[in-house]
């Protein structure tokens, strides 16, 4: 069985990811498109877990038959080990594609952890629990890892801070990977100054249970008729994640950038509600002309995300002339093709709609030639 609106729902979030990301370089974005300073959500902050749960969903059709009937053998934690890998590998690459100049890499002071670093571990973990725990195990795992992470990041001091001190550097997760990271390998943007990193090891932890999200949801999607009660049904649970996820807020904020558990079922939320759109219109409604393009891109997702992000690193860090003040190539073609006629907001929006419009055509090609890059 191949659910068509998890590819649409796929490629949906690869849009919305190279859209963000491209738009976000610039220094003037609508607000929609930043990041949330620190506590809250906005729609750019639902983008990378989406992500998560969508892989979630997609392991509940990729390993149904060794989860049926318990027979996975060392063949399939081959492969699952081998796509973590290479995953982690990936994100090393685009991490030390920045380091030092386009062409080098410093392994001395690499970020060790990123984007994909923690889509692997997460993978890998919530793989591993499928395979090996019984359903009610995994939902207790799934629970204790929420609370778990909730009851260390609030309540266990962290030296020189104190406990529930979610600052970037006196939070405990931050602390923890101060203690398995070396300094140089940690992230040194948005004020962490290498106190810490928005995809540390111990915030990995509850991202964890997004891909388990999207796991529970496509069993239940499997057991249930192509109708418009199982539509309502994803619906109705989306609802109540984000209730559940909002009121936990106010005991643990919501922030994407500490992971926390609120976070993880309120962004739960909103993929159950966006998958509940995509399978009522396409899988029950069978409307289907609108979503070709995204299933498109769903159907290359990683590959597209890793050029599109190495493609913004070359833009970021080369220059349109000579000497320290010839601007990047980005902010070069940011501001004479879109700024200058359109205004800094709306410059970094068209530049941003252009790019994804780019990506798509890259898609389309890769489509096109039958090129499905898997990992």
């Amino acid at each position: 069985m191949r659910l068509t609106s998890l590819d649409v729902f796929r490629g949906i979030t690869i849009a919305g990811m190279i859209l963000v990301n491209m738009a976000g370089v610039a220094d003037d974005v609508y607000p929609p498109l930043a990041h949330a300073d620190w506590h809250g959500c906005t729609p750019t902050d639902l983008v990378f877990p989406f992500f998560l749960f969508i892989i979630g969903v997609a392991m509940t059709f990729s390993l149904s038959k060794y989860t049926e009937d318990h027979k996975a053998n060392s063949a399939v934690y081959g492969r699952i080990l081998r796509r973590a890998a290479i995953l982690f590998a990936l994100g090393l690459l685009l991490n030390g594609f920045w380091n030092r100049g386009i062409w080098t890499f410093d392994l001395s002071s690499i970020r060790i952890m990123g984007v994909l670093q923690r889509i692997s571990l997460a993978y890998l973990f919530a793989s591993l629990s499928v395979l090996n725990l019984p359903r009610k195990g995994q939902w207790i795992l799934a629970a204790l890892l929420l609370i778990g992470y909730w009851l260390a990041m609030m309540y266990v001091p962290v030296p020189g801070h104190g406990a529930g001190v979610l600052t970037r550097e006196g939070n405990f997760g931050a602390y923890i990977d101060r203690l398995i990271i070396p300094k140089a390998h940690l992230y040194k943007g948005d004020g962490f100054n290498f106190m810490g990193d928005p995809e540390g090891l111990f915030s990995t932890i509850p991202a964890i249970v997004n891909v388990l999200a999207g796991y529970f949801t496509g069993q239940w999607i499997r057991s249930q008729p192509v109708q418009s009660r199982t539509s309502i049904g994803l619906a109705l649970f989306g609802i109540g994640c984000l209730i559940i996820g909002w009121a936990w807020g106010w005991t643990f904020p919501i922030n994407k950038k500490l992971w926390t558990s609120s976070y993880v079922v309120f962004t739960s939320g909103w993929a159950l509600l966006l998958l509940a759109a995509c399978y009522e219109l396409i899988e029950v409604r069978r409307i289907r002309r609108w979503s070709k393009p995204f299933e498109i891109m769903g159907l290359n997702a990683i590959a597209l995300f890793v050029a599109s992000v190495l493609l913004i690193k070359i833009l970021v860090r080369t220059k349109i002339g000579t000497g320290e003040e010839a601007p990047s190539t980005f902010n070069w073609i940011y501001q004479n093709v879109f700024a200058s006629w359109a205004g800094t907001f709306n410059g970094s929006l068209l530049f941003a709609i252009v790019t994804v419009l780019l990506w798509w055509l890259v898609a389309v090609i890769l489509y096109r030639q039958r090129w499905f890059f898997k990992v």
